[in-house]
């Protein structure tokens, strides 16, 4: 795993731990987000996958070292701690909540606990990964609420702002609701159900319209997806009823989908074909699903790309990663930051997820749940153990299923598109946690 592949700071901090002899204290960072977007009540973490591979892989090459060794910040630098950084592994423990689970703001989603130097080094990866297939996967799973159980298929490699975002972004997508993507590498690597029709050019290199549907049918037969909005739409329709089986249906990509997904029904239920399906594309997004749900437009599957792979109205999620704790010869100090706008809270938290609401608690506490109640669940899982795999992370599958179930336990007023008059989920802090962090601003006071 490619160890430069972060920002200069975290190598030159690591440097400095070495020179100030801080490599054996251990460390414990939390990667969460501060506060959700306007547009966002809750957000499904993922991504964890991601974050656990690099973990377990991240190692620096004798090439790499050597190029380190050269650069002007490292010019007074020990040789040791480059000598170090040939036998960089990670030791650490991770502790993170499942792919898939909804969280709210000030939750960590993942816990690392560390020889401060192994802590610090992965953080601009970890805020990657997490904080964008997490917004991917929230965009994903708002789509798929508003579809109203109609089919989102993933379509957003080409408008991805790399190749490389394309492929997470597709299994980000399938994560949060979508049922496929068009992406073919991503359904290699993933697993994930692939989708796809054909282009306009596909038409348009032919002398005819029904010369290029014809000729599909005979490559894709059952598969076959007629693109019909290139000239006239309903003509297009009509040629493709003409041309009859096999195929699976015909696609939208302009116009008034409300008005054009009727006429076109109509045409396929006239020539018999009530079984082919309509795909409606071309710059859709949950609002402007959610208008043509309500309009009860017949639509079977709908094609999300630009406003899906780049989460286009919240791009950001603003993860962050945080110190706060840090273990010298055995003595544990507890951190914090007070800066407006920017505080943070001490110690390593656990969250307890009950039936209405979260509680944010120290990660020794074992509260009790109230009588005849469901008990509540502990958020955060042993992952990496002294840098070993506690066990095989649940597959994309087990992600997704459990990101449905989860999303459904949750109130509809959450799921809204829009963000609710009231706070939609409570999150509160344990008496425990809130005894911590005054004992910590007091000593930070008298030791100024």
């Amino acid at each position: 795993m490619n160890a430069l592949l972060t920002d200069l700071y975290q190598l030159t901090m690591a440097a400095g731990y070495y020179e100030a002899d801080k490599t054996k204290e251990r460390a414990t960072f939390e990667l969460f987000v501060r506060r959700l977007p306007y547009n966002r009540n809750y957000y499904l973490a993922c991504g964890i996958e991601q974050a656990v591979d690099y973990l377990l892989k991240l190692r620096f090459t004798s090439e790499e070292v050597d190029w380190l060794r050269k650069q002007p910040q490292f010019t007074r630098v020990s040789p040791g701690f480059f000598d170090s950084l040939l036998d960089f592994r990670f030791t650490g423990d991770v502790f993170a909540v499942r792919e898939g689970t909804p969280v709210f703001a000030g939750e960590p989603i993942l816990t690392i606990r560390a020889p401060i130097i192994e802590a610090q080094i992965p953080e601009t990866y970890l805020l990657a990964t997490i904080g964008f297939q997490s917004s991917i996967a929230t965009k994903a799973s708002r789509i798929a609420e508003t579809a109203a159980g109609r089919s989102v298929v993933e379509f957003g490699t080409r408008r991805a702002h790399s190749p490389h975002a394309g492929l997470l972004a597709g299994r980000a997508a399938y994560i949060g609701g979508c049922t496929g993507t068009s992406n073919v590498e991503c359904s290699h690597r993933f697993g994930i159900p692939m989708f796809g029709t054909s282009a306009h050019s596909w038409v348009m290199s032919f002398a005819s319209e029904r010369g290029a549907f014809e000729q599909l049918q005979a490559l894709l037969g059952d598969a076959t997806v007629y693109l019909i909005d290139s000239y006239d739409t309903l003509q297009g329709a009509r040629t493709a009823s003409e041309i009859g089986k096999p195929m699976w249906g015909v696609r939208l990509d302009s116009g008034d989908l409300i008005e054009l997904s009727r006429k076109v029904r109509q045409i396929l239920d006239d020539a018999g074909y009530r079984d082919a399906k309509i795909m409606a594309t071309g710059d859709l997004n949950e609002y402007r699903i959610l208008e043509l749900s309500a309009a009860n437009a017949p639509i079977d599957v709908y094609g999300v790309g630009t406003d899906l792979a780049t989460s286009a109205d919240a791009p950001s999620m603003g993860a962050v990663y945080k110190m706060v704790e840090l273990e010298v010869e055995g003595i544990k100090r507890y951190t914090a930051k007070y800066s407006d706008k920017k505080a943070t809270r001490p110690g390593s938290k656990q969250v307890f997820r009950y039936s209405d609401h979260d509680m944010i608690g120290c990660s020794w506490e074992c509260p009790s749940c109230p009588e005849g109640s469901r008990p509540c669940e502990a958020l955060l899982r042993p992952t990496i153990i002294g840098g070993q795999l506690v066990e095989p992370l649940p597959d994309i599958n087990a992600a997704r299923a459990h990101a449905s179930a989860s999303l459904a336990r949750l109130p509809k007023a959450i799921k809204s598109l829009y963000a609710p008059e009231d706070a939609p989920w409570q999150v509160v802090y344990s008496e425990e946690m809130k005894k911590l962090e005054e004992r910590v601003k007091r000593n930070y006071g008298a030791g100024r």
